[in-house]
């Protein structure tokens, strides 16, 4: 099983909706979480240390996670899929831009 993290802000728009997208596929487990200390599910270490890949929404998130949680990435890549803050949960055109950037880094 490949365990994947994927990370924005607050946890509330753009990463669960990753999360609900590809909760059900074959082979995968699939968390979410946010940046922000206010966040529905704040980002941990435990977190970080459980994904194999870790799918961030944006720069500023890759960025916070190198400099708080530097000891608990031990290598592992984080990827940044350049989605802006703009779109709701389960906005279609966010599940379009999932579909079409997040399985290359599935395999």
């Amino acid at each position: 099983m490949k365990r994947i993290l994927f990370v924005c802000s607050q946890n509330k728009l753009r990463s669960p909706t990753a999360e609900q997208v590809f909760s059900l596929e074959p082979g995968l487990e699939v968390l979410s979480a946010g940046t922000n200390h206010d966040a529905e599910n704040p980002i941990t270490p435990e977190l970080i240390e459980w994904a194999d890949k870790i799918l961030v929404m944006e720069r500023i998130h890759r960025e916070k996670l190198q400099k708080r949680y530097k000891a608990h990435i031990n290598g592992k890549s984080i990827i940044c899929l350049s989605i802006p803050d703009e779109y709701e949960y389960m906005d279609q055109e966010l599940v379009r831009i999932l579909k079409e950037k997040v399985p290359q880094f599935l395999a």
